[in-house]
């Protein structure tokens, strides 16, 4: 039986070439969305003066940066190969072969974030919620990068015309999942937080709502989208077609919906 479905566009694993050295999609799209989330997070703190300064935000980004990459991979390891890595401990600072949390990566960044806010006697939720609008930045940047690596690719599908085959992914047609992520994780998650924190002073004045909203908002999208993506394969299903990301995703809502009460209420 053929199966109709887009053929996977042909695009290079290797962003730019410069001589000898390769640039990848997945780096590529940390360094842009580094550098997107600090601009933005400077002119936010210009245009709406608080106790942040863009200097500060110069060290959270960097401390932040660092959190994204350890608590990522740590959480990587724990989380989706524990027993892989446990056998292979060595492989555990093999970065450039792939394998990073999004989950444990917002660990790293609170742990990092909390430690600098104690630092610079800055109230933590000040700091969160400013990165908890430029966060989707990042998301979106690291769904395009899955893309175009063919990889984390969405579930078998003859339903929807757009369905596309992924050269790593067999010959059947799948949901391009990557891009149903990029969408909702990334460009809505955006808007929704940006506008809000911009334009309500309700919102600025209540210091972690916008830090429990991402963490809902984040949370519910995540266990929606997880149902068209493919589990990885070393974990499978669960139980009863449920992922490890969709677990993943209710302690953040529980901390996000307890987060916005107790911002309501402090204020």
């Amino acid at each position: 039986m053929t199966y109709k479905g887009i053929s996977f566009p042909d695009i290079d694993p290797v962003a730019i070439h410069i001589g000898s050295f390769g640039l990848r999609w997945y780096s590529l799209a940390y360094l842009l969305g580094i550098l997107a989330a600090w601009f933005l997070a400077r002119k936010m703190v210009k245009r709406y003066p608080n106790q942040i300064t863009p200097v500060m935000i110069d060290d959270v980004i960097f401390w932040g940066t660092l959190g994204v990459i350890i608590g990522g991979r740590i959480g990587y390891v724990l989380f989706y190969n524990f027993s892989y890595y446990m056998e292979n401990p060595l492989q555990i600072m093999a970065l450039w072969q792939g394998g990073m949390s999004f989950h444990g990566g917002l660990i790293g960044v609170i742990i990092a974030v909390y430690l600098y806010s104690r630092y610079v006697k800055v109230k933590f939720f000040l700091f969160t919620d400013i990165l908890a609008c430029i966060t989707p930045i990042g998301l979106f940047l690291g769904r395009l990068a899955n893309f175009a690596n063919s990889e984390l690719y969405g579930r078998v599908t003859t339903s929807v015309p757009w369905a596309m085959i992924f050269p790593n992914g067999g010959p059947l047609p799948r949901h391009p999942s990557q891009l149903y992520e990029a969408g909702f994780e990334g460009v809505l998650l955006f808007v929704l937080l940006y506008s809000l924190w911009t334009h309500s002073v309700w919102v600025r004045i209540r210091p972690g709502f916008t830090s429990g909203l991402f963490l809902c908002s984040y949370g519910i999208i995540r266990a929606v989208l997880e149902n068209f993506r493919e589990p990885d394969p070393q974990l499978g299903f669960l139980f009863a077609r449920i992922t490890m990301g969709q677990i993943l995703t209710i302690p953040m809502l529980i901390v996000g919906v307890s987060i916005i009460v107790w911002s309501i209420k402090k204020a």
